[in-house]
């Protein structure tokens, strides 16, 4: 077969330079391509071989053809447009503030896919998947999993943190404040990022009869003392056994403040007879509704689970459950993390 490009001398061993030096790899591709074709190789066999587009191999031809040596410097693959850093504001616009459904499309989520179409409806553009992919990772964006956020917020939140950072504020001496919550732990582990092989996924056994437990701990705001109470069920049997132990386990206070989130059961009927009893000492307050962040403890959890209960290998819930009492015991005392409250005053 005769080839469609002939090359002198000074030309080939430019190119051959270029190819076998060249820092850019998109001009030693280039490259590679011309030699090909000078070599006479069919363009079926030149896709084969570098994996590229017959589009692409035309392209760089017909540049060749036009230009030479030079027309492959400084220009990158694909069509130019002065429209194109526009076109990518308004692809980042799309991803960060729209959805396909305002377009008409029947997703929940933006895909490359879905992106060209659109570009082609609005533009008249009509591009490949992997040009708008490549388009929104020249503006920085990536692709990974959001994080969720409650979007509700309680009316009364503002008023409810201003009682809270009073109290705190002012807490006597002989009083204390605690935050409390309850996590559960499980055989099943929870899956977490980790060190593996590229192109190996590893593995994370499991035990497939998910056995839980469940803990109510109280963090101390001035000790970062954390108490724990661990139970076969998240209800309030377990949460009057845990006010219980903290009424037992801090004596030495005239009274225990307990800030603790809006679960049905911390309303119970047990929990009401408990606090007719122990009312004058145990005092609970309430956090505001869809707050999860303005509870401390919640970080104990989140540390709980980040170094023991994600990708852990326990065969049973009795092993699970002494790898976690050890580690709260090597813990404790915590830090009190976050910045809602104000700072903790010592005592």
């Amino acid at each position: 077969m005769s080839p469609s490009i002939t090359l002198n001398a000074d030309e080939r061993n430019t190119l051959l330079d270029y190819y076998r030096r060249h820092p850019d790899p998109a001009l030693r591709l280039r490259a590679q391509i011309i030699l090909l074709l000078a070599d006479g190789f069919a363009w079926a066999t030149i896709i084969a071989v570098l994996y590229c587009s017959g589009r692409t191999i035309a392209r760089w031809q017909r540049r060749f053809q036009n230009g030479r040596v030079d027309a492959l410097l400084g220009k990158t693959p694909g069509r130019v447009s002065r429209r194109t850093p526009q076109l990518v504001a308004e692809l980042v616009g799309w991803v960060t503030s729209k959805l396909p459904s305002d377009f008409g499309f029947l997703r929940s989520r933006w895909c490359c896919g879905t992106l060209a179409l659109l570009l082609g409806r609005v533009h008249g553009l009509h591009v490949s998947r992997e040009t708008v992919r490549r388009a929104l990772h020249s503006a920085a964006m990536v692709w990974r999993r959001p994080r969720p956020v409650l979007k509700r917020k309680d009316p009364d939140r503002e008023r409810i943190l201003q009682g809270l950072r009073g109290l705190l504020r002012d807490l006597p001496p002989d009083e204390t404040a605690v935050f409390q919550d309850e996590v559960d732990v499980a055989t099943n582990p929870k899956l977490g990022s980790m060190w593996m092989p590229k192109g190996q996924q590893a593995r994370v056994e499991t035990p497939g009869d998910n056995t839980k437990r469940y803990l109510a701990g109280s963090l101390n705001w001035r000790t970062g003392a954390v108490i724990v109470t661990p139970g076969e069920h998240r209800d309030a049997a377990l949460f009057v056994a845990h006010l219980d132990e903290l009424r037992r386990r801090l004596r030495r206070y005239k009274k225990i403040h307990v800030i603790l989130d809006n679960a049905k059961f911390h309303e119970s009927w047990p929990v009401a007879e408990f606090l007719y009893q122990y009312g004058d000492r145990v005092v609970l307050h309430f956090l505001p509704k869809y707050a999860p962040e303005c509870n401390p403890i919640e970080r104990v959890w989140w540390h709980l689970h980040d170094e023991i209960t994600r990708n852990h290998r326990c065969p049973d819930i009795e092993c699970l459950l002494d790898r976690v009492f050890r580690w709260l015991d090597g813990r404790n005392p915590f830090q009190v993390e976050g910045s809602v409250y104000p700072p903790v005053k010592a005592g």
